[in-house]
């Protein structure tokens, strides 16, 4: 892996942990999770950004395929690389403890720095990256707003059903094409493995995200007949 990328990595656990610590100064009052997910949606804005000005052609966005990285992509991947190894580290001072969280990320690490390391397949992990990212500052508004008690408005109902038509439309018209494309080009198997794992989980969390938004529509709508 080349020098400046590790560089990369290396400020960007070093950036996402001091705005940890910023976020916890200002506002002393907020849990721990609390900071995290304002972190968490940082990244998530930066990665999708980052991800989004690396394509080089929007007719074509996961094109040139099982190529060479660019420098905007190893910049977009390194990044992340960065976050996820300031968040798993973070995950081990949390309270409730995610273990099916921190084997995600040490995966995701493992892949990514391969990618990273032999400058390969960068358009398609670029594309996976902002397929899984673009959902995430929704996924943590949920939980934003039940930590400041609004519960049960229109509020979260809105923040459900935006996560969950983001989410769904990225992971099952984006991923699918992505997973098809990665595994028929001559990528390394990895890569194509990590592809169609990615797609297998997604099809499972679209099921139980759709089931959780049919609970509170019902919910709601059983509410609102009350009233």
């Amino acid at each position: 892996m080349e020098g400046y990328v590790l560089g990369i990595v290396g400020v960007g656990v070093i950036c996402w942990t001091v705005l940890f610590f910023v976020i916890r100064k200002a506002f002393p009052k907020i849990s721990f999770e609390f900071s995290n997910r304002l972190v968490s949606s940082a990244h998530a804005f930066v990665a999708v950004s980052l991800a989004s000005a690396s394509v080089q052609s929007w007719s074509c966005p996961v094109c040139p395929l099982a190529s060479e990285s660019s420098p905007k992509q190893m910049q977009a991947l390194a990044v992340t690389v960065g976050y996820l190894i300031y968040d798993s580290v973070c995950g081990l001072f949390e309270k409730q403890g995610k273990p099916d969280m921190l084997i995600h990320h040490v995966v995701s690490i493992v892949g990514l720095g391969a990618g990273l390391h032999y400058r390969k397949c960068g358009s398609e992990m670029v594309a996976a990256l902002w397929i899984t990212e673009v959902s995430s500052p929704f996924l943590h508004l949920r939980e934003l707003l039940k930590e400041l008690g609004i519960k049960d408005t229109w509020l979260n109902l809105a923040a459900d059903i935006a996560f969950a038509i983001i989410f769904t439309s990225a992971r099952m018209i984006g991923g699918p094409y992505l997973t098809y494309v990665t595994l028929s080009t001559p990528n390394p198997v990895l890569i194509k493995a990590m592809a169609l794992g990615l797609q297998l989980v997604s099809v499972f969390w679209v099921y139980r995200i759709l089931r959780m938004v049919k609970l509170k529509l019902d919910k709601w709508f059983s509410k609102s007949k009350r009233h």
